[in-house]
């Protein structure tokens, strides 16, 4: 990213659409661009967050007055990262997403690896109406939540091109136990493990010592970028067999899981990627399935 004297303003319409950048005090309340985006907003000043935006709304259907005002939004997006049509992620974010009690993990849509201020109103609407689908609804009822949320928003950030992805879990969400962090890593975009296509590694760490103990699978596939989204491919066959990340990069993602658990108050479920050296975060969010887990929302 280019350094800029460029600031990013707030763009607000008051009946339909506010914009909000990350780590901005309107952009971290929940109640306004809702959990996923108030949460990484928060963490963005002490952690690698992608850079972007929220697209705050009072319902999920947009009308031309809003496809302007995220045109203008992408524009300044554009202008901060100084290099043309910079591809983003576009997100949901409700005001009950990612809470104790509901995470909403693969509820709602999401789009990665989207350029050019047309294809992200594209995304921003798609995104918003799966707030209505099937799924979306059904798990909301199960949650004992109204079928609509107060407030919707979607989170547009930069589209970190990850050599290596990861789920992290600063507890054992399968055992319940809160001795030890697991770590799964695949090749390539996270969209692989988060969608049950492939086999990732498994990596168990203990809370005291930060032992490594760890399980390679045979990764078969993996998500890449290409023109206009994304694509599931096959692993060429030389990097299958190999682990996606070493036991020193494993350690470094149990101790920011650790550091985020204590920073938040709650055992976290992360979402992290790597580009080269650079580690990013991607998601944070409390982990549902433990049992006897008082943890407040985010």
């Amino acid at each position: 990213m280019r350094t800029s004297a460029l600031q990013p303003i707030g763009i607000r319409d008051a009946d339909e659409v506010e914009i909000l950048w990350l780590g901005d005090a309107r952009a971290s309340d929940r109640a306004i661009a809702g959990g996923k985006a108030a949460t990484l907003s928060r963490l963005s000043a002490r952690h690698r967050v992608p850079h972007g935006f929220v697209v705050a709304t009072n319902g999920v259907r947009l009308d031309r007055a809003a496809r302007a005002i995220i045109a203008t939004a992408y524009d300044r997006f554009t202008e901060m990262m100084g290099i043309p049509a910079p591809a983003v992620a576009v997100r949901s974010s409700a005001v009950d997403e990612d809470g104790r009690a509901a995470s909403f993990a693969g509820q709602h849509e999401s789009y990665l690896n989207v350029a050019g201020a047309e294809q992200v109103w594209w995304a921003t609407c798609r995104c918003l109406a799966s707030f209505h689908s099937q799924r979306a609804t059904g798990y909301r009822r199960a949650s004992g939540l109204p079928e609509m949320p107060e407030r919707a928003a979607v989170i547009v950030q930069r589209q970190v091109p990850a050599d290596a992805s990861a789920v992290v879990f600063s507890a054992n969400p399968i055992t319940g136990s809160r001795d030890e962090v697991v770590v799964n890593a695949s090749w390539g975009l996270g969209e692989s493990i988060v969608g049950g296509t492939v086999t990732p590694d498994a990596y168990l760490i203990a809370r005291d010592d930060l032992a490594v103990r760890r399980r390679v699978a045979v990764k078969e596939r993996m998500t890449v970028p290409v023109n206009g989204g994304t694509r599931e491919v096959a692993v060429p066959s030389r990097v299958a067999r190999m682990p996606a990340l070493d036991d020193a990069d494993a350690r470094i993602a149990a101790e920011l899981a650790l550091a985020l658990e204590l920073e938040m108050g709650w055992p976290v479920d992360l979402e992290l990627a790597w580009a080269g050296a650079d580690l990013f975060l991607l998601q944070c969010r409390p982990i549902t399935t433990l049992p006897d887990d008082r943890s407040p929302a985010a």
